[in-house]
């Protein structure tokens, strides 16, 4: 069993790297000089991380009938070939039409390939006690960047970026595709009444109380979304709008993803003693206190290191409780089809938040940009409050 799970997770986790590392974060490495090249705008070429967040929110629902047909594993499978075509047609591109394109294609490679088909599989093999094993697939996804980008950097210079991304489409149908195939024939054993717990709800909610749980958890995960997706890409500027110089604000930004990380791997230790609740009401709080101190700080650096540390921890702990929060309130045999309607409004917020944060930032100074991003995280701290009240009164289902 312990193998299973090893096996799982490995395969998950190099997916899921390559899948995020060769698309989403892409353009921090190739983007300025693919829009050089085709004589776009940088503004256009980043734009192409908007299309694929839109077109993965469209597809969130058709997504999780086709998990809920065919299976997580064939989803996935199918999701690495198309990647793989979307990376091809990316290396081909010659203008801003097929440009455009290659990013619709991601968009659809995407809603196959990342994040819900993926842990869709992991549910479908471990039902209720998924959670551990969640985790740790999210430590790892978290290193997309970290792993990805040196890898592509080394590959342009040495081949340019056309080549770059043919070697990324290779590794989609090589490595990828071999993995999702795997999952096919890898079983983890589970005693009959383990399986029967996976089509138990948690909690006994009426359906009027069902329907405002899913409200109320798209409501505070794309809130959240909507601040952190907004914040991070302008990071360095409001850390330096805060007084930090730009060296300063390099070294924090980087210490961002490491805080995110650690608070991933330290809800692996606690997980087990907390719900996906108490992680959601940990993150968002933390969001929401990042903000504030920034607000009413001087600008230290020590103050600066303490808004860092919580906005990393914060977000990091959030993204996690968004992935868990659907195998709280309903089965394990549900999980696939809410998490990808859940989809749907969390996408859309990726895609619209670097937008309109940047427009307020830009166009109403620094602190309406920090009061709004607070009003966001500190509505979805209300949300989940709202999911704590919910959960205290359904009935929690027997333990399997």
């Amino acid at each position: 069993m312990r193998h299973a799970k090893s096996a799982l997770v490995a395969s998950l986790a190099v997916s899921q790297i390559i899948g995020w590392g060769t698309t989403f974060e892409m353009p921090a490495v190739f983007g300025r000089q693919i829009a050089s090249e085709l004589g776009m705008a940088n503004e256009t070429a980043f734009a192409g991380l908007t299309v694929m967040m839109l077109v993965m929110a469209a597809l969130g629902p058709t997504t999780g009938k086709l998990i809920a047909r065919l299976g997580a594993a064939r989803v996935l499978a199918l999701g690495s070939l198309t990647m793989a075509s979307g990376l091809c047609v990316l290396a081909a591109a010659q203008g801003i039409v097929t440009y455009g394109l290659a990013w619709l294609i991601f968009g659809l490679g995407g809603s196959f390939a990342l994040s819900v088909p993926a842990l869709a599989a992991v549910v479908e093999r471990e039902g209720r006690e998924a959670r551990r094993t969640i985790g740790i697939l999210m430590v790892f996804t978290g290193l997309s960047s970290a792993v990805c980008w040196p890898l592509l950097a080394l590959a342009g210079e040495a081949f340019g970026w056309r080549a770059a991304l043919l070697f990324a489409a290779l590794a989609h149908v090589v490595v990828c595709l071999p993995l999702h195939l795997s999952l096919l024939s890898l079983k983890i054993a589970r005693s009959d009444a383990e399986k029967a717990q996976d089509s138990v709800e948690p909690l006994s909610l009426s359906p009027r109380m069902g329907t405002l749980a899913f409200a109320l958890i798209a409501i505070a995960s794309s809130l959240a979304s909507l601040m952190t997706f907004g914040l991070s890409p302008q990071l360095l500027h409001i850390l330096e709008l805060s007084g930090a110089t730009p060296a300063l604000a390099l070294q924090l930004g980087s210490l961002r993803a490491v805080f995110g990380i650690a608070a991933r791997a330290v809800d692996l230790v606690a997980g087990r003693h907390t719900t996906p609740v108490v992680t959601a009401l940990a993150g968002t709080a933390m969001l929401t206190g990042s903000t504030l101190l920034l607000i009413f700080s001087s600008g230290t650096p020590s103050s600066l290191l303490l808004f860092t540390a919580l906005y990393g921890f914060g977000s990091g702990v959030t993204t996690l409780a968004r992935a868990l929060l659907p195998l709280a309130f309903f089965s394990a045999s549900r999980f696939a089809e809410q998490s990808a309607r859940l989809a749907l409004p969390q996408n859309l917020a990726n895609a619209a938040a670097p937008i309109l944060i940047t427009a307020v930032i830009d166009r109403a100074g620094i602190t309406t940009g920090l009061v709004t991003t607070t009003a966001l995280a500190a509505t979805a701290f209300l949300a989940v409050i709202g999911l704590a009240v919910i959960a205290r009164r359904g009935r929690l289902a027997t333990p399997a």
